[in-house]
């Protein structure tokens, strides 16, 4: 409280105001996406569906590989939520295991390529000379291949593997487009002066390009890594739609509505019940990912 004196020469009290405390980052970006609506009806579709796919199994009496013989073809009903198929397995069950798997997959592909997009272009454009130029002709060599035909011919050598490997194989043919994008942001950050103040700093090139560059394009990187996640879980739909991917007596979703694709409009349960679950969450990634652009970069479209 301070003393301030009026017309009269009277001392009078005013109160002071507290100090504001500054929001971070990080926080700043939270209240923003916590204002998207639709962004967290998306996340809380997607913690709901990890959970489901998880938990879910534990209260089902039924594995995904059982045989129910009493029941083949049979529609759903409180003994078989979703039903079961032509050899009497649950659906449900089936479709729960297929989720923990397509969901996995997508993220973690998600995750690496946009990671490796990020490191590969920014340390290309940043750097220049020789890791320029050999990091530019991995991406265009890699760029020019049939990424589903080289995935599709190669998934079944690693039949029996851990499905890891097909993670892998995913993502090593998903990041090139964003990495060829990000090189040339970052050419542009390069000559910027907070970029050019760091340098004569003295910072290491690593820490300039974590802490200066991939920020400035993080509206960029989240908008990949949600297109990334639903580009992952279709490829792997397709790939195991056509009998690569995951490999039998696994499943994923894409196994699923291979299976059930044909009897769509007999037994509709052992089509509806994945393509449902693999639409759901294809959404809410998009949602989220939608979100989260405009919670880190306002002037994107939507943010406040």
């Amino acid at each position: 409280m301070t003393l301030m004196r009026d017309d009269e020469g009277t001392a009078s009290a005013a109160p002071v105001e507290p100090p504001t405390q500054a929001i971070s980052r990080g926080g700043l970006v939270l209240r923003r996406f916590a204002r998207r609506r639709l962004a967290l009806a998306g996340l809380v579709v997607i913690v709901a569906l990890y959970l489901t796919a998880f938990v879910a199994p534990v209260f089902v009496p039924w594995r995904y590989d059982d045989l129910d013989y009493a029941a083949f073809l049979s529609a759903p009903s409180p003994s078989h939520w979703f039903g079961t198929n032509k050899i009497g397995q649950d659906v449900f069950a089936q479709v729960m295991r297929g989720l923990q798997k397509s969901l996995t997959i997508g993220l973690l592909v998600g995750v690496i390529s946009t990671s490796v997009s990020a490191v590969v272009g920014a340390t290309a454009g940043y750097l220049g000379g020789v890791p320029h130029r050999v990091l530019m002709w991995v991406t265009d060599l890699l760029l020019v291949l049939p990424s589903f035909l080289i995935i599709a011919i190669a998934s079944p050598w690693f039949k029996g593997a851990n499905w890891l490997v097909f993670v892998a194989l995913l993502a090593a043919f998903n990041w090139m487009i964003t990495a060829r994008i990000v090189r040339g942001m970052t050419l542009s950050l390069r000559e910027r002066e907070f970029v050019l103040a760091a340098k004569f700093m003295g910072q290491p090139a690593w820490r300039i390009i974590a802490k200066h560059i991939l920020p400035n394009m993080a509206s960029l990187l989240i908008v990949d890594a949600t297109i990334n996640v639903g580009v992952a879980v279709l490829t792997e739909t397709s790939l195991s739609f056509f009998g690569f991917g995951v490999q039998p007596p696994d499943v994923s979703l894409g196994t699923l509505i291979a299976a059930g694709t044909g009897s769509a409009t007999t037994y509709p349960w052992l089509f509806l019940a994945p393509a449902g679950f693999l639409v759901l969450f294809v959404l809410a990634v998009n949602l989220v990912g939608d979100g989260l652009r405009d919670a880190v970069d306002p002037s994107s479209g939507g943010g406040r």
